[in-house]
């Protein structure tokens, strides 16, 4: 790929990480539950707290998505660290997967009955349904150059 491209792309990564981070930050202070609590209050919610947890495995797949760009622009696809990079991913977003599986259960548990929780679980699944993706496109790539390097040695 030409290093224009690989540039464009890692910026967008770095600017996907900030919206993120940004959203994480100012939901709180919306959030329906928290929105008239003082700022240390805030952070003692457990949904918030679950959705700083959750969002670990998101921010560490990005950044494993920005290596695997320097090597990509390196020239070094074809690594051992490449591999891991996607397999990282891959195992990023099953864990994802996990979390959403998780808050949907006690989102659907908890508000039984007090209030219209349909969006919020259509979010979660439509989410569910990208991670899922995500981790069968890089098992994918992850297989391709594992056995691209099998055949090299």
């Amino acid at each position: 790929m030409k290093q224009g491209s690989i540039l464009f792309l890692k910026i967008v990564t770095v600017l996907i990480g900030i919206v993120a981070l940004a959203g994480l930050i100012r939901f709180p202070m919306t959030e329906g539950r928290a929105e008239n609590l003082d700022l240390f209050s805030i952070y003692r919610d457990p949904f918030i707290a679950y959705m700083y947890v959750a969002s670990i495995p998101f921010f560490v797949a990005l950044y494993q998505a920005f290596k695997l760009l320097g090597y990509i622009g390196q020239n070094n696809v074809f690594t051992p660290d490449s591999v891991k990079a996607l397999r990282t991913i891959k195992y990023c977003a099953m864990a994802g997967v996990g979390f959403i599986v998780v808050g949907e259960a006690a989102l659907i548990i908890t508000q039984s009955g007090k209030d219209d929780f349909a969006g919020p679980v259509a979010l979660g699944i439509f989410t569910m349904f990208v991670s899922i993706v995500i981790a069968t496109v890089t098992s994918v790539f992850e297989k391709i150059l594992q056995n691209t390097l099998d055949k090299k040695i």
